[in-house]
């Protein structure tokens, strides 16, 4: 367990890295700038750029060559907090233990601070000295397509939408599969797209991420009932206040954890099925399961 764990640390410190040195040199204006930098480095588990980046290891490759598309998958996750937190999403205060931009900079800098980086996210991804362009393509389709209308925008859009309504599976699983799942799916996808991998290696790797993407949110669901702010860093009890749809709101807790437990499972399963070493991916898979934040 202790490798695994220099393993996260690694390469969340490589992540962390290649943000500093992304955000060095300072641009105009100060105040967008500052309002950047305050959301892109505030912390986090950095659980997406680990995900490709241990996906494109699994295949084969030296993770360190495409640092500069797993750091663009941060970008992107980080503009989705920050629009989240707005009063017009989910009206939250509290990010990362710290106020939510918007608290800081206020709403209109918090969006344009979003938005940058939502866009230059695309800028980072497509800038390679190793992977060749026919790749760099299709991770940015890839990429494109998981954070817009048919991936993580759709998702929270329903989710807004859903918001004190009846719970159902099928509106449930479209919320979950889209919000939080489409982005870590294409995260271990873009791993298996820039690698060598063969077609049923991109497949299984698929149905990894796709598992542990909602088996990741079905934690988030349980946590936000049985952790403290404290410990989340952000608001606890907050689904509830609002009336989310979500896993516990449906099944229970237990039954939640039950479901978790077995999207890990056939998660483990598929990652099993790779032609190269799945040993960081099954490990990875048990630490989303287990986080307590």
């Amino acid at each position: 367990m202790s490798s695994f764990k220099d393993y996260l640390n690694n390469n969340r410190d490589l992540v962390n890295s290649f943000l500093e040195d992304y955000l060095s040199e300072p641009f105009l204006p100060p105040k967008l700038h500052e309002s950047v930098r305050y959301s892109l480095m505030a912390g986090g588990k950095r659980v997406r750029p680990i995900l490709c980046m241990a996906a494109y290891e699994a295949c084969g490759g030296d993770p360190k060559d495409i640092l500069p598309q797993a750091a663009a998958l941060e970008l992107i996750h980080t503009y989705s907090l920050v629009h989240d937190d707005l009063p017009a999403m989910d009206d939250d205060d509290l990010r990362r233990g710290r106020p939510t931009n918007h608290i800081v900079f206020g709403e209109a800098m918090a969006i344009l601070a979003g938005d940058a980086l939502l866009t230059d996210a695309f800028r980072i991804f497509s800038e390679s000295k190793t992977i060749s362009a026919e790749k760099l393509i299709a991770g940015t389709c890839e990429l494109a397509a998981s954070a817009g209308i048919f991936g993580m925008v759709a998702g929270q859009a329903q989710d807004i939408i859903s918001e004190k309504a009846e719970p159902d599976r099928e509106t449930l699983e479209f919320i979950h599969l889209n919000k939080t799942a489409a982005l870590i799916k294409c995260a271990v996808r873009i791993g298996a797209l820039l690698s060598q991998a063969g077609p049923d290696t991109v497949d299984h790797l698929t149905e990894y991420g796709k598992k542990i993407g909602l088996a990741f949110q079905v934690v988030d669901d349980i946590l936000d009932i049985v952790s403290s702010t404290e410990e989340l860093g952000k608001p606890s009890g907050s689904d509830q206040e609002k009336s989310k749809m979500t896993y516990p709101s449906l099944y229970g807790i237990e039954r939640s954890r039950e479901i978790a437990a077995e999207l890990v499972d056939n998660a483990k399963t598929a990652a099993g099925k790779i032609e190269g070493d799945p040993s960081i991916l099954i490990d990875l898979a048990d630490y989303l399961l287990e986080r307590t934040n």
